[in-house]
């Protein structure tokens, strides 16, 4: 403790300056800075008299991996790694073999703190540098860091740390998928008896995003490719500031997939037993008229949950369908799409049936409206069961899958479709998992000191 008061006494005149200033001045935003400044000078300061004394002390006995001798003591090597109170530096000793085996220079004290060899920025930095990449460009997220912290960090360092802890977060999720789908009881629900009683939705869609044609070459015509997005959610029920009793999630997990409906089948199958599928008493399954995604519903979710074709959806459907029939500028064309739609909503899905074979076999209709009103009789028919909407809304189960599309919009579009942006195919999945991380709970998890990369 000596030492140490003797470091910060060394550090006085700056102090002094920053404590007078402090004293001085009368605007209280720049009072603040000063403090901060002031606060960060200590705390380095305290840091690098703790690490000095703490490497300068006697080595532990070590021995040489290769010959087995003793290691002896190269002396006292600085050290220095940019924190988020500064970069700070000290000195600790080193050791080597005395035979000269091939082995490195040995720090004990590095691996106490959980440094690698070759490591120049602390854990908490990387860890806010990828927050804010989760959210803006990773050139934005420089300007932020630098604002926030005063640290500058190129947007490439950025790059480079969520690409490591992006793929960490990938490798993970496709070992947990691969012990999954050996024993689904490697995956157990843990959630509160009372949420059985509540609604789990589950919903699926996808959603395009632009990627470089040549992986990282910037040239050439720019390639879609869709990426599939589900989510499981449990609902509850809250009452608005108007008094309106809507439903929202209490808790949920998201995933997605670069990849087709049959890659995004174990994930959501694993996030919705881990949800509790199994145990819950009401599941619904939401969705649009996508093809694939009620295949998945057949194949995975049809004996646990209750499929609702999402009612927005098909009543846009049925817009269409009167719109190729009669003039959708008119009155008559309104009124029509206005009844069609309240006696879907209102469980008379039959009725609505009716109404559009009465209009098949008028004559005088266009091929192209024929046509078009065929597909939508065919599809209303092959959904007859999941477009009960009366009888779901008795039920207290939604009929709208703007749950799933808000996530498309906030997890897929507000960071991947800027402009301009283009993506190569790893560096989009490895902010996809870190993005998912981060939604799900478990990024935190990614930046212990066991795991972070040598740099």
């Amino acid at each position: 403790m000596s030492c140490l008061i003797k470091s910060i006494e060394q550090q006085d005149i700056k102090m002094q300056t920053l404590a007078t200033q402090l004293t001085q001045e009368t605007t209280l935003a720049v009072m603040v800075l000063l403090a901060w400044q002031l606060g960060l000078l200590i705390a380095r300061t305290i840091l690098e008299e703790t690490l000095n004394q703490r490497g300068q002390a006697i080595a532990e006995d070590k021995k040489c991996p290769q010959c087995e001798q003793r290691l002896e003591s190269k002396g006292l090597v600085q050290r220095r790694l940019v924190t988020l109170v500064g970069e700070i530096g000290w000195k600790r000793r080193v050791l080597r073999c005395p035979n000269k085996c091939q082995i490195g220079q040995v720090a004990p004290l590095d691996d106490r703190l959980g440094l690698e060899t070759n490591q120049r920025t602390g854990v908490h930095v990387k860890r806010l540098s990828s927050i804010l990449a989760v959210f803006v460009p990773f050139e934005i997220a420089a300007v932020l860091l630098k604002t926030l912290t005063g640290l500058h960090v190129s947007p490439a360092s950025i790059w480079n740390w969520v690409q490591w802890s992006g793929g960490l977060a990938q490798t993970q999720l496709l070992k947990a998928i691969e012990e999954f789908t050996t024993d689904e009881a490697s995956v157990k629900a843990d959630l509160p008896v009372l949420w059985e009683k509540l609604i789990l939705a589950i919903g699926a869609d996808g959603v395009m995003v632009p990627f470089r044609p040549n992986g990282g070459s910037p040239n050439g015509k720019t390639r879609w490719r869709e990426v599939k997005i589900g989510i499981v959610a449990w609902l509850g029920e809250k009452t608005t500031a108007s008094g309106r009793r809507v439903m929202r999630p209490v808790q949920r997990q998201v995933v997605a997939v670069l990849g087709d409906i049959d890659d995004l089948q174990p994930r959501l199958w694993m996030a919705s037993v881990g949800q509790g599928i199994l145990d819950a008493e009401k599941v619904v399954w939401l969705c649009d008229g996508g093809r694939g995604f009620w295949r998945l519903f057949t194949d995975q979710f049809e004996g646990h949950a209750q499929g609702v074709l999402d009612f927005y959806h098909a009543a846009q459907n049925i817009w269409k369908g009167v719109r190729s029939f009669l003039d959708g500028r008119t009155t008559r064309a309104r009124t029509w799409f206005a009844i069609m739609r309240r006696r879907l909503r209102n469980g008379q899905a039959d009725i609505v049936l009716a109404d559009i074979e009465a209009a098949l076999q008028l004559s005088g209709i266009p091929p192209s409206a024929h046509k078009t009103l065929t597909n939508l009789y065919n599809y209303l028919d092959k959904h007859i069961d999941h477009i009960d909407y009366a009888h779901f809304t008795q039920l207290g189960m939604p009929i709208g899958s703007g749950m799933v599309e808000s996530t498309c919009k906030w997890l897929i579009q507000q960071r991947f479709k800027g402009v301009g942006m283009r993506w190569g195919e790893d560096g989009f999945n490895h902010l996809l998992h870190l993005r998912l991380a981060w939604v799900n709970g478990s990024f935190d998890d990614l930046f212990s000191f066991s795991t972070l990369p040598p740099n």
